[in-house]
């Protein structure tokens, strides 16, 4: 008896209550189980570069669906025999785990009665070394409902008379019927050592075979056919009889089955042993009973379990052997206690048998794990990463890994942070702890310690990040030091830069930046000529490193001589040049006369009277706050005049009056080596010290530009109120200390949702390099930056590790049976699940038609309380439930409602508005695919069908407040060519929005119509913000398609949008009718391409304007575009489909094309799971 059954976290797989509660127990428990081995096991499938196949056998569905569910005639009239079946039937247990986790390997039910899950696991095993897969998910799983049930005994049959299982007693007489779930997660052998995997056990090899026909009946099991089994997998395996001293048996302490299963076992080994005695035998079902198609499994999880801990366990309620069967004669002995597992000359070895009523007889020999290699070193800190969809499920998974660090022996915490980045996903809420230890990393998830753990929730993914680079003044000894010892990425470039400035500077850089205890060179380092070139090999090595560990800039600044390193990292000139460029201005503004700099708490228009003709305003960090530079003895006299006034002013420390007169003797010298540097556009855009604002080509490229930049106001303060125009930015300050991250957070302009971080201490921080760097990257993954785990650990050997996995919160959802609770119908019965967490709060409905549109939705959703801006598809609605709940409705309010309108209106208040008609009168080809704030809407074009219900996912992943339409097709015969269509919409689109910026997109037809709005809107003197095509093929790359057959059309989308297989013969032998009767079917069950709700005549409609507008873009002659495109590409392509379909838009986008592969084809692509990489793509530009 499994605790529970009836509790699943349907929210975490995205089921709604409803489709939770008529789903098969059996299919929810195998699904957390599969999300289990995976976790445990140490790979995320949303990142794992490999195919993960499921291989997967069911007990009977004729449990819970024909006790609880087929009785309720009320639940299968709202719901359909479809959907149940669905929920229910065996043939979906592999193919839910495969959907719902995003598995793009094999998916295969398999049924072999008892023994299909050891048949599973050899079918998965054969997939593997065929390369098939790369990781094999294999198990199963058997539920019986109820679960506090007796049973009848029948002398003779399986079941024993008082429920225990004696196997192979001389008092057996059957087994007793058991529920579970296992599931094993499988690799090659080779790779899983190299990959750092934890082993539990080897299967040296695997035999599948079936009795046929010679035995006494069908059910009745053979001896020849179970020894021919057991004999395979040994001469497979290459192993001796001998070396294996365990079998676990199928065992079922059965008077038949037992003495039988010995025979067979016995005349497999004599084939190469006549020795007797030497192996234990035993049986799981003694302890659990028979699992049925999970009894497998359960054995090769029993036996692995042995070899991992070297022990034998005793076979229970065995005390004599059944006298039918000879063990004196056998290698064979029943195991009664507890005992080590000894070595002997070879690795410890066992066998498993499993076999199925019907004769399919399966064998698996297994070997202890090969002796794991300790893993190598690793840095002096951990950080270790945390998270989950909700706060509460957070806090569980800190106590549970709080624990098991306390517990857990020869801990290499090392491993454990290692297996946490990427052997688990990253949810919504996140935490992170940087220790150096496993028992300081237990107390600070424990105590939740604030200085060394941090919590958050990211607003975006991906969002953009800003370097900002640190000046002349923040520099101190041994600054990065740490990172020098441990980080090989930053000392190499510490070194080539060292390397490289040796014959500028005439010393090496590192014993002036990491000098040797007894030395001091604090002096030297605050030499001009030496601090500059400090700086920026610093800056610049922590640059690679972020880079390197995935966080690249999308836009630069730099604080005077930082500003050299965003321009060598923008590629205005190479790593050489700058370096020699960086010398020579610190060299030149050394040999300047002494000056002195200082600052000021006056804006640029209050200390101008001060300046006189002596002084300059050097820098202005802070519209509040001016620095003044020039001669020492004129600045003590500005000093002593302000503070005359009462007006505070502080000294910096510096030799020279940098950014004033007294650098104009060098600007001529200066710009003479300038001059000698190839300088190239900038590719990553980066502020201007300068002008205040963004750095043009032409200034970066002018070596007059440079001297400017040495001699005038350095305008930080305007550079960061240029950054603070994008509230979704990060800052990260990529040098010593935090004096620009402090600027930043102290801006007036910046607001708070805009995060700011350092990456290395301040000088009197006690913290280890290490450590703040760590707790840096930590913050930023909370923030919601995508983290390249793989090359942070780069340089490391390490080893996944078991952990602690998900904490699923599971509730009820469950169909109680007839007359457990009065029989209602379930249309009527109140909902008892509460709503879960949206992003927006509750509110309730305010009309008649709110009212009954929520309670609709309440019902068919299984929710408690749905607000009016809750989203139907948030909720977990799904087209199939929207075809119903639309039906409901329509009865309800006595007119047709279509279930297309839930793409257009998919809240329960724009519904209401869209159906009682009081919404304003709107162009009919804009389609609001989602409501959303004032911003410039998203305006989708659709693909040459018309639709745009392509578009749902999409703007359901974007997570952005920006409305979003569709523009569909308008039935109008002079819309033939691509110009027409584009003005037709553009008054549709200028209806809705009069002004720019303009967002447009669309995908393959749609991204051709996008174009040409974007080329018209251009004319017009618009301004396009966003221009996206979704693999759209242009002139020369086009599909290869005979357009104007309808026939090679329906095979062609039922290839590319449902993955079916099917020939244009195979095709043409249907009529007209049948062939696109065939295409709704396959269409309604994929969930793609067209809506739910389209019968025969809108599909003949959706092929007719397929060839029209095939046949408009194909005559399409796209002319040089001013702006730059985003781009869209799949990754699968086949014949019909161009294999660059870029190529043609980057010869006429004159702003340049950003290209992104997106998994999936050229439909595919287009829907969930790939569609969430699209979105993530698509939404830094529409945020």
């Amino acid at each position: 008896m499994l605790q529970d059954v009836a509790g699943f976290d349907a929210a975490f797989f995205g089921f709604n209550p409803k489709e939770a509660e008529i789903t098969d127990p059996q299919h929810r428990l195998f699904l957390e189980c599969a999300w289990e081995a995976l976790e445990t096991a140490g790979y995320d499938p949303e990142t794992y570069g490999g195919l993960i196949g499921v291989y997967a056998g069911a007990g009977s569905f004729r449990t819970y669906f024909l006790e609880n569910l087929y009785p309720n005639r009320e639940l299968r009239a709202s719901f359909g025999d479809y959907p149940l079946a669905i929920a229910n039937e065996k043939d979906f247990l592999a193919t839910r785990v495969s959907y719902k986790l995003n598995l793009q390997g094999p998916s295969v039910s398999v049924q072999t009665a008892c023994s299909t899950s050891l048949v599973a696991i050899s079918t998965a095993c054969q997939s593997l070394l065929n390369y098939q897969c790369d990781l094999a998910l294999a198990g199963g799983v058997a539920i019986g409902v109820p679960q506090v049930a007796g049973y009848f005994y029948q002398e003779g049959m399986i079941l024993s008379p008082d429920g225990h299982c004696r196997a192979f007693d001389a008092q057996a007489q059957g087994t007793v019927s058991g529920n579970g779930v296992g599931i094993v997660a499988l690799k090659r052998l080779e790779e899983a050592i190299a990959e750092g995997d934890y082993i539990y056990a080897v299967i040296k090899g695997y035999a599948i075979n079936n009795d046929g026909s010679l035995k006494v009946g069908y059910t009745a099991p053979s001896i020849d056919g179970q020894a021919q089994a057991i004999a395979s997998a040994l001469a497979i395996a290459d192993i001796h009889p001998e070396t294996i001293s365990y079998i676990e048996a199928h065992g079922t302490g059965t008077p038949l089955g037992d003495p039988i299963e010995i025979a067979a076992l016995t005349q497999a080994f004599s084939l190469d042993t006549q020795k007797t005695g030497f192996c234990a035998i035993g049986s799981a079902k003694t302890n659990l009973g028979h699992l049925d198609a999970a009894a497998g499994v359960t054995g090769v999880i029993k036996v692995a379990q042995m070899l991992r801990h070297r022990q034998i366990p005793p076979s229970l309620h065995f005390t004599q052997p059944n006298p039918k069967i000879d063990f004196a004669q056998s290698p064979f002995y029943v195991n009664t206690q507890l005992k080590a597992w000894s070595a002997q000359e070879t690795p410890r070895r066992a066998g498993v048998s499993s076999f199925g009523i019907g004769g399919t007889n399966a064998h698996v020999v297994l070997e202890e794990a090969p002796p794991r290699a300790p893993s190598g070193p690793s840095r002096p800190a951990q950080l270790l990463v945390l998270s989950a969809k909700t706060a509460t499920a957070l806090d569980r998974a800190t106590e549970n890994l709080a624990a098991h660090l306390q517990q857990r022996d020869n801990r290499d915490l090392a491993d454990i942070a290692y297996t946490l980045k990427v052997g688990r996903q990253a949810f919504k809420h996140r935490r992170i702890a940087v220790c150096q230890d496993v028992e300081t990393g237990a107390i600070a998830l424990s105590t939740g310690d604030p200085k060394q753990v941090f919590s958050g929730c990211p607003s975006l993914k991906d969002r953009p990040v800003i370097f900002l680079f640190s000046g002349q003044g923040s520099q101190y000894l041994n600054m990065g030091k740490e990172l020098y010892q441990t980080e090989p990425l930053f000392r190499q470039q510490i070194d080539r830069c060292s390397q490289l400035l040796q014959p500028h500077l005439n010393l090496d850089l590192r014993q002036i930046l990491y000098p040797d205890a007894s030395t001091d060179t604090t002096e030297q380092l605050q030499q001009t000529a030496i601090t500059q070139p400090a700086l920026f090999a610093v800056e610049y090595a922590l640059a690679q490193l972020w880079m390197a560990w995935g966080i690249r800039p999308q836009a630069m600044a730099g604080h005077s001589i930082g500003e050299y390193v965003a321009a060598c990292l923008a590629g205005v000139f190479s790593l050489e040049e700058a370096l020699f460029l960086v010398a020579t201005r610190g060299q030149l503004m050394q040999q300047m006369p002494p000056g002195a700099m200082l600052a000021v708490p006056l804006s640029e228009a209050q200390i101008q009277p001060f300046l006189g003709e002596q002084l300059d305003l050097a820098v202005l960090n802070n519209p509040s706050t001016s620095v003044v530079s020039g001669p020492q003895a004129t600045i003590e006299d500005l000093q002593t005049q302000l503070a005359a006034k009462e007006i505070e002013s502080r000294r910096l420390h510096t030799s020279h009056a940098f950014h004033s007169r007294m650098m104009e003797p060098i600007l001529e010298p200066f710009i003479a080596q300038v001059q000698n540097v190839k300088l190239h556009p900038p590719q990553i855009p980066y502020l201007s010290n300068v002008t205040g604002t963004w750095i043009t080509a032409a200034a970066a490229t002018d070596p007059q530009y440079y001297a400017r930049h040495l001699r005038q106001t350095v305008r930080f303060a305007e550079n960061l109120q240029q950054l603070c125009q994008n509230p979704e930015a990060i800052l990260l300050e990529v040098g010593p200390g935090r004096t620009l991250a402090s600027l930043a957070k102290q801006h007036p302009q910046k607001v708070s949702q805009q995060e700011v971080f350092s990456s290395l201490r301040h000088p009197k921080e006690q913290q280890s390099d290490v450590a703040f760097l760590l707790t840096t990257l930590g913050k930023l993954w909370i923030a919601g930056i995508t983290i390249d785990w793989v090359e942070f650990y780069r340089d490391e050997q390490r080893d996944r590790v078991p952990l602690p996995t998900y904490p699923f919160e599971r509730q009820r959802y469950w169909i109680d049976p007839p007359g457990y609770l009065p029989e209602v119908s379930p249309i009527q019965t109140p909902p008892t699940h509460a709503r879960p967490q949206l992003a927006n709060s509750y509110t309730a409905p305010r009309t008649e038609i709110e009212q009954i549109i929520a309670q609709i939705w309440q019902r068919f959703l299984g929710i408690e309380q749905i607000g009016i801006d809750d989203d139907f598809f948030d909720l977990g609605g799904d087209s199939l439930l929207a075809v119903q709940l639309m039906a409901q409705l329509s009865e309800k309010l006595g007119t047709e409602v279509s279930a297309h309108s839930l793409l257009q209106a998919s809240t329960v208040a724009s519904l209401a508005e869209l159906l009682t008609q009081s919404s304003p009168v709107r162009d009919p080809v804009l389609v609001e695919i989602r409501r959303g704030n004032l911003e410039p809407p998203l305006f989708l074009i659709h693909p040459v069908g018309g639709h745009v219900y392509i578009y749902r996912d999409l703007a359901r992943y974007l997570d952005s407040n920006r409305p979003i339409y569709g523009i569909q097709a308008e039935e109008k015969e002079s819309l033939v060519t691509v110009e027409a269509i584009a003005t037709r919409y553009l008054q549709a689109v200028r209806d809705r929005q009069p002004q720019g910026p303009y967002y447009l997109g669309g995908s393959s037809f749609g991204g051709t119509i996008a174009f040409e709005m974007a080329q018209q809107l251009t004319r017009q003197g618009e301004k396009v913000a966003l221009l996206t095509l979704i693999d759209t093929p242009g002139p020369g790359q086009m599909p290869v398609l005979a357009t104007e057959d309808d026939t090679a059309i329906l095979v062609y989308l039922l290839g590319v949008g449902f993955n079916l297989s099917l020939s244009l013969d195979r095709l043409q032998q249907l009529t007209a009718d049948e062939q696109l009767q065939y295409f709704l079917d396959q269409a309604k069950v994929a969930d793609k391409i067209i809506p739910p709700d389209f019968g025969l005549p809108e599909v003949r409609q959706f092929i007719h304007w397929f060839k029209v507008h095939a046949r408009a873009m194909q005559n399409y002659q796209p002319q040089p575009y001013p702006g730059r495109l985003l781009f869209f590409k799949a990754s699968d392509r086949n014949e019909i489909n161009p294999p660059y379909p870029e190529k043609p838009w980057i010869e006429v986008s004159q702003g340049g094309l950003e290209l992104h592969e997106i998994p999936g084809n050229h439909i595919t692509m287009s829907y969930s799971p790939h569609v969430q990489i699209l979105a993530e793509k698509v939404r830094p530009y529409v945020a």
